[in-house]
């Protein structure tokens, strides 16, 4: 979990973009998940994540 209040690690990770709700744009987070080696190293991502089942996805990724 990140505290980002000034956007700057979300702008690194490219998840601080433009969306559209009802005709309206505005700038927010895109729900992701980046599982993060003990180098700092991406290993896996996940992006645009829905709830239902991503805590499994997740498990699965760090189990294998």
């Amino acid at each position: 979990m990140l505290v980002d209040d000034t956007h700057e690690v979300s702008e690194l990770y490219g998840v601080w973009q433009l969306k559209k709700n009802y005709g309206k744009e505005y700038y927010g987070i895109v729900r992701s998940t980046f599982l993060i080696n003990e180098d700092g190293y991406i290993e896996q991502e996940w992006r645009g994540v829905k709830v239902n089942g991503h805590v499994d996805e997740v498990v699965a990724a760090l189990t294998t």
